[in-house]
């Protein structure tokens, strides 16, 4: 393993705040999370109780009441921020396969903004990154389907499936007056969420696009592939998070953890629109 980072300055691109999606495997209802004692909202809920009376009564069609439910937690959750999302067994169980770093899909990590799908970034060597797919861009339409009124995991489900099979996507991009039609095919995407790669003699950079189950190993061993390359006598390394839309918190925190301990001297700084700043001393 890795003797302390001495002598080692460690700048870090990005920000490790905002997670476009962070998972802890933890207990959706915190107890913690609603003070004791604190009343529940009684004549809201009458009012929700009320509403889904209403629809089951007078609708137009019949409705499924477990639909309705699902409906309303999935509204519920979506309306706290872009980056919420409530996910029934079988949506989590898609998340779990893309944080293990192997789907069939296009390659790109995605959030919900202003009923759109914005692309945080596309994965490098992926069909979406091949095809020119850019951070920033907005994708209205998957095939024949517009994106408005879908939800975000509705549209990563369509975007996934199996290798070989095309999909045409509609984008919106800045500066283009009109709508991108991009036609792909999907792929097995394995992601390597680690990247080491060699500046000036002496000087490194490690880029880790998303936190997966296994990022912290891969971070260790990247750490450890420097020294052993500089023969233990590196100049400088970058830790490059830009574009990085999170993934699990464990994975987040125990990377970090990794480098912290190292006893950076002079503290770790976030450098982020070109401006560089001390986050925290690596060695309190």
């Amino acid at each position: 393993m890795v003797g302390p980072l001495k002598k080692l300055g460690l700048i870090l691109l990005g920000a490790l705040l905002g997670f476009a999606l962070t998972l802890n495997f933890s207990a959706v209802a915190d107890k913690a999370a609603t003070p004791a004692g604190s009343p529940l909202p009684i004549e809201d809920l009458r009012v929700f109780s009320e509403i889904f009376g209403r629809i089951k009564s007078d609708y137009v069609e019949p409705v499924d009441d477990h639909k309705l439910i699902k409906e309303a937690i999935t509204g519920m959750v979506a309306g706290l921020d872009p980056h919420s999302a409530y996910l029934d067994q079988e949506a989590y169980k898609e998340l779990q396969d893309g944080t293990q770093g192997e789907f069939g899909g296009l390659g790109i990590e995605v959030t919900m903004e202003d009923g759109l799908v914005k692309v945080v970034t596309p994965i490098d060597d992926t069909p979406a990154s091949k095809a020119g797919i850019k951070s920033g861009d907005y994708i209205i339409k998957l095939d024949d389907a517009a994106i408005k009124g879908m939800t975000l995991n509705d549209a990563v489900k369509r975007m996934r499936g199996k290798p070989d099979t095309p999909i045409t996507l509609t984008i919106l991009r800045k500066n283009e007056p009109k709508p991108l039609v991009i036609t792909l095919k999907r792929a097995i995407i394995k992601m390597k969420s680690v990247k080491l790669k060699e500046l000036d003699p002496g000087y490194g950079e490690i880029r880790i696009s998303q936190f997966q189950e296994h990022t912290g190993e891969d971070l260790a061993n990247a750490v450890e592939q420097f020294y052993k390359d500089n023969k233990d006598q590196p100049k400088g390394l970058i830790l490059d998070l830009r574009n990085n839309p999170g993934g699990l918190l464990n994975s987040a925190g125990g990377g970090g953890g990794r480098i912290s301990a190292s006893g950076v001297p002079g503290g770790l700084h976030r450098r982020s629109g070109g401006r560089c700043q001390d986050a925290f001393d690596g060695n309190s």
